[in-house]
């Protein structure tokens, strides 16, 4: 027996509230798994990712903040999708390729980026920035990425930062949080 009350049932948008500001970082998964067991994909990465972890964390203070991660084994996810280890975790062009034909991890970004956020934090490797940077938005993007794109940034009104570090730096990551907090 099914509940026909059930059939009715609209989804409730989500209304911001006044003053908030939602940001979005984008970053791709490491090769160091923190553990063995199933945990968040923010519980499961170090190595390079642990410099966007902290930036999420300070970004958390000042803006409603989420974070995906594009996975090798999943696609791109939020943070908080379960996984367990796995043994694919792409590093080339060709794998960062591979990886799109197997999950459209472009498009679910591009989905997901169009509307609801009002900044995008994208901290990926340049050839896996050559990928999704036609699905961004103008205007709202800060891209911690190869000087290659940095004149394509300035011409879509994106911030561009030069990587340093293993994805953001430390003067990067006060620069994101400067931005962000101007924006309240």
């Amino acid at each position: 027996m099914g509940c026909n009350s059930c059939h009715s049932v609209q989804p409730v948008e989500y209304r911001k509230k006044e003053g908030e500001i939602h940001t979005l970082v984008i970053s791709n998964d490491s090769t160091v798994f923190l553990t063995e067991q199933w945990v968040s994909a923010f519980e499961m990465f170090g190595g390079r990712l642990t410099e966007v972890k902290k930036l999420v964390a300070r970004l958390d203070e000042i803006s409603e903040v989420s974070f995906g991660i594009i996975s090798g084994k999943y696609g791109f996810i939020p943070a908080n999708y379960v996984v367990m280890k796995y043994d694919n975790v792409p590093e080339s062009k060709e794998e960062y390729e591979e990886l799109q034909e197997r999950t459209d991890y472009v498009g679910k970004i591009g989905y997901i980026c169009q509307s609801f956020f009002d900044k995008i934090i994208v901290c990926v490797p340049k050839d896996m920035f050559a990928l999704i940077k036609d699905v961004l938005p103008d205007g709202k993007v800060i891209a911690v990425t190869n000087p290659i794109f940095k004149e394509e940034c300035e011409k879509r009104g994106w911030t561009y930062l030069p990587r340093n570090g293993a994805r953001v730096g430390n003067e990067n990551a006060d620069e994101i949080v400067r931005i962000v907090s101007e924006m309240r």
